[in-house]
C-alpha cells in the first residue's frame, strides 16, 4: 500500500536525494549548454536523434553535483560509478563498437591523403569534414542507430538512459570538449598511435606517376627557384665537335653566283673565322 506521500511502503525509509560524494567528478558548466565544441555538440545531437537525448536532462543535476565516483574511457567503452540514493554506487557502462584493423587502415590513409586533416589533428582539433570522411570509407564516427550504443546501469530504474547514465553522458561530452581524441579512442585508436601513423604516411614519398613526373604539390616549394648559373658548381655544357662551316653544307645552293663562284663557298672562310673572333 502506498503511504500518504504516494510512495510504496518499501521506499518509506529511502532517502529522496543522492548521497554526497567527496571529490566527485563533475562537469564545469553550472548553467547553459554543456558542449562547447562542434564535435561534443554533435555527440549530444546524435543521442537526441537516436531517442536518447530526451532523457539526458535527468542526469544534469547529478553531473553538476559531482555524483560520479569513478570515470574511465577505454577502446569501445566508458565505465563509471555513480552515487545515487543507496549506499553503494551504481555501475554504469556505455559501449560503442570499435573498428577493426582494415577499417582503421582505410581511415588513416584517407586522413593522410589530405594535409589539412593531418594539420588539424596535430593541432588537437577534429576537422569539420571528418565525419563525412568516415562515412566515405564505409565507417561512422558517431553511432548511427540505437543498436550501436550499449547503455547499462545496475540501478533499478528501467528507463534508458537513467539519470546515472545521463550524468555520465554529460561528463563524457565535456571530456570530448577537452580532448576530441577520446571520440577516436572509443572507436579503437589511441591518440599517439594515430598521430604517429599519420606522420609516417605523410613522410613516406608517394609513388611517381606512370609518366615518371613528380606530382605538382611536391614541386611547389622549388617550382620558381632559380637554378645554378652556368659555370658555377657544374661543368660547362658541351656538345659534339663540328666544323664551324658545317651549316653551309646544309644550305641549298643559291640561285645566283658571284663572279661565277657559289655563294656558300664565298661565306665559308667567314664561318671558319667566327670561333677565333669570339674567343
Amino acid at each position: 500500500m502506498p503511504d500518504r506521500d504516494g510512495r510504496p511502503w518499501w521506499m518509506e525509509d529511502r532517502p529522496s536525494r543522492p548521497r554526497p560524494v567527496e571529490n566527485g567528478i563533475q562537469i564545469t558548466a553550472t548553467r547553459g549548454p554543456v558542449a562547447r565544441t562542434w564535435w561534443s555538440q554533435r555527440f549530444l545531437q546524435v543521442l537526441e536523434s537516436l531517442g536518447v537525448g530526451g532523457r539526458l536532462a535527468r542526469g544534469r543535476t547529478y553531473a553538476r553535483q559531482g555524483q560520479i565516483v569513478t570515470f574511465d574511457i577505454a577502446p569501445g567503452s566508458v565505465l563509471a560509478q555513480v552515487q545515487g540514493t543507496r549506499s553503494r554506487p551504481y555501475a554504469v557502462r556505455i559501449g560503442l563498437p570499435t573498428f577493426g584493423k582494415t577499417e582503421w587502415n582505410q581511415i588513416v590513409q584517407a586522413l593522410a591523403d589530405d594535409a589539412s586533416y593531418t594539420a588539424a589533428l596535430l593541432n588537437g582539433e577534429l576537422p569539420h569534414q571528418i565525419e563525412e570522411l568516415f562515412t566515405e570509407v564505409g565507417s561512422a564516427l558517431f553511432p548511427t542507430s540505437i543498436r550501436d550504443l550499449a547503455m547499462d546501469c545496475t540501478c533499478p530504474d528501467t528507463a534508458v538512459p537513467c539519470k546515472h547514465l545521463a550524468a555520465v553522458c554529460y561528463v563524457l561530452a565535456e571530456r570530448f570538449d577537452a580532448d576530441p581524441f577520446l571520440i577516436l579512442l572509443l572507436r579503437g585508436r589511441e591518440r599517439e598511435d594515430l598521430l604517429d601513423e599519420l606522420r609516417r604516411r605523410r613522410a613516406t614519398p608517394q609513388s611517381a606517376p606512370a609518366d615518371g613526373r613528380a606530382p605538382l604539390d611536391e614541386l611547389m616549394d622549388r617550382f620558381y627557384a632559380a637554378g645554378d648559373a652556368p659555370g658555377l658548381g657544374r661543368p660547362p655544357l658541351t656538345g659534339p665537335r663540328t666544323s664551324p662551316d658545317a651549316l653551309l653544307d646544309q644550305v641549298p645552293s643559291f640561285p645566283i653566283t658571284v663572279h661565277d663562284q657559289d655563294v656558300r663557298e664565298l661565306l665559308r672562310p667567314l664561318y671558319r673565322a667566327l670561333p677565333d673572333a669570339g674567343g
